[in-house]
């Protein structure tokens, strides 16, 4: 082969293996994001969908990957080994379940209970105990997560004791059965009411705003993005989450 036909070659093969060097480079650079595995309750999930890209819009080197579920549930999977490094449960009882898994566990927000019925209130419920009439079917959440609960305290401080007709494993599923018409009240957050918009009807008791929840977050012991999930953590409790989960219908840490 001629010398010029030759370097010719050459310089088009090594044009070629600057190019597939290219894109591997960019591929690499791409695959580098640090992965931030948040835990948080389901009632929460509306507001840290929102906290999570606003997270990621100022820090382009991580990705946050969401869990939600019953607060009870995150725990248990944590207690068994789930590689989470940021957990926010509905209750602090809940998160004292974790012992020193949660680090530094901070109150962010505060939430109660309220009535959620099938849209225009057909059954004319009226408060806690218009739950005990005749004809009326009743679902809250298991006693073991913090919205079960919750609903226990409001029992014993009112003497009324519900029959629910399920008890569900989140808030979340609380409020289906009732927006899919299986139930015709739940009790809810205040906030998931008010996410379900006009598809459920509120009605509020005084017994409610005796049983506050106070809504913990932490870092969890052994995590290996230990600054990342701080800086998270710092989000939620700052400003930005702050106006969030406020837009949301959440009361500050202080109430």
């Amino acid at each position: 082969m001629p010398l010029r036909r030759l370097l010719a070659a050459c310089a088009a093969l090594l044009a070629v293996l600057a190019v597939v060097a290219g894109c591997s480079s960019d591929s690499d650079s791409g695959s580098s994001k640090t992965t931030l595995n948040v835990y948080a309750a389901a009632s929460l999930k509306g507001t840290f969908t929102e906290l999570a890209k606003a997270f990621e819009q100022a820090h382009s080197d991580v990705e946050i990957k969401l869990n939600f579920a019953g607060s009870s549930a995150l725990v248990t999977q944590i207690n068994q080994g789930a590689d989470a490094d940021v957990i926010a449960t509905a209750d602090e009882r809940t998160m004292q379940k974790l012992g020193d898994k949660a680090v530094d566990p901070s109150i962010f927000a505060t939430n109660t209970l309220v009535i959620a019925t099938a849209a225009g209130n057909p059954k004319q419920i009226t408060g806690f105990a218009s739950l005990k009439d005749a004809g009326v079917t009743t679902v809250v959440c298991a006693p073991e997560v913090p919205c079960g609960a919750a609903t226990e305290t409001v029992e014993k401080d009112t003497g009324v004791e519900l029959n629910p007709v399920s008890q569900e494993t989140s808030v979340t599923a609380v409020l289906t059965k009732v927006t899919s018409g299986e139930a015709d009240a739940g009790l809810v957050y205040v906030t998931d009411a008010k996410s379900a918009g006009d598809k459920v009807t509120t009605v509020d008791d005084p017994a409610f705003a005796k049983v506050v929840n106070k809504y913990p977050i932490a870092t969890v012991k052994g995590t290996k993005h230990s600054e990342q999930a701080a800086q998270f953590k710092d989000m939620v409790t700052g400003q930005t989450g702050q106006e969030i989960l406020s837009a949301a219908g959440f009361k500050p840490a202080s109430s």
